[in-house]
């Protein structure tokens, strides 16, 4: 499966979820229904993933925690904030040069209408 389809199921989760849901529950909630749909679809995933990171001779197990990490090739970072600020994509473009993931996906579900809070962010293309 392409990282386009992969992205393509995550969109339909994340909408039906907040369709149903709206805003204002913590990420927590969202994080867990998330993880229930996207396990009826059968893709394979890790759910608050540690990644290591290695800086010189320091090697850290956990550099960072990836909410999910879908197929192995898809990072998803969920959040419930007031608004999506440069650094939540920062934080993602990160954890895609640190994992050499092309594409990663940031979902916030406090919005009125999700695709304001749906932003697919990409390493290196």
């Amino acid at each position: 499966m392409t990282e386009n389809e992969i992205s393509k199921i995550i969109w339909e989760i994340a909408f039906r979820i907040h369709f149903e849901l709206g805003p204002g529950l913590f990420e927590s909630v969202y994080e867990e229904i998330f993880a229930y749909e996207l396990n009826k679809t059968g893709l394979c995933f890790e759910r608050q993933k540690p990644v290591p990171l290695i800086w010189e001779t320091i090697k850290m197990d956990a550099g960072f925690r990836a909410d999910f990490i879908i197929e192995n090739k898809v990072i998803v970072e969920l959040k419930s904030v007031e608004a999506i600020h440069p650094v939540h994509q920062k934080q993602v473009l990160t954890y895609l040069k640190i994992t050499n993931y092309k594409p990663g996906i940031l979902i916030n579900f406090n919005t009125n209408l999700l695709k304001d809070g749906f932003k697919r962010i990409v390493n290196n293309l």
